[in-house]
């Protein structure tokens, strides 16, 4: 299925110990607010539940304030003793996530430990990590 732009849209569904949140459209400026309201309720209710599944399939743009929102998510679930689970990234948030470094506090994924397959042949394991390093400047020796 490809997520269709417009507006967010959110679907709830509730199971024994989990609350299940799904996003539908942008997750941008103009809406993500709405998912922080829906997180608020579900922690406020009497019976809280343990698992938090925030599903991303559906969503067809995330920006700044999209990624704010989820790290105000994660801090009302930790603060809770929920756990939050980031489900059905789409390649575009996983990237946001890489990029800015809250891929592993959101998902408790590091991007730095990939399958040896995801790398290229014959490359050494650290080499990435060492470009990454040298790009904002000038290379320099020991």
């Amino acid at each position: 299925m490809t997520p269709v732009p417009g507006p967010l849209r959110l679907t709830r569904a509730d199971a024994d110990d989990s609350v299940r949140i799904e996003l539908h459209g942008d997750f941008d400026y103009q809406d993500a607010g709405a998912l922080l309201v829906v997180v608020a309720q579900v922690l406020a209710e009497p019976r809280i539940p343990g698992d938090l599944h925030v599903d991303c399939e559906d969503v067809a743009s995330v920006d700044s304030s999209g990624l704010s929102v989820l790290l105000m998510v994660r801090r009302l679930t930790d603060a809770a003793g929920v756990r939050l689970h980031l489900d059905h990234r789409p390649l575009t948030l996983d990237r946001m996530l890489e990029i800015t470094g809250t891929l592993s506090h959101l998902t408790g994924q590091d991007s730095r430990k990939r399958p040896a397959s995801s790398m290229g042949e014959g490359q050494p394991a650290g080499s990435e990590e060492c470009m990454l390093l040298r790009s904002g400047g000038p290379a320099t020796t020991t």
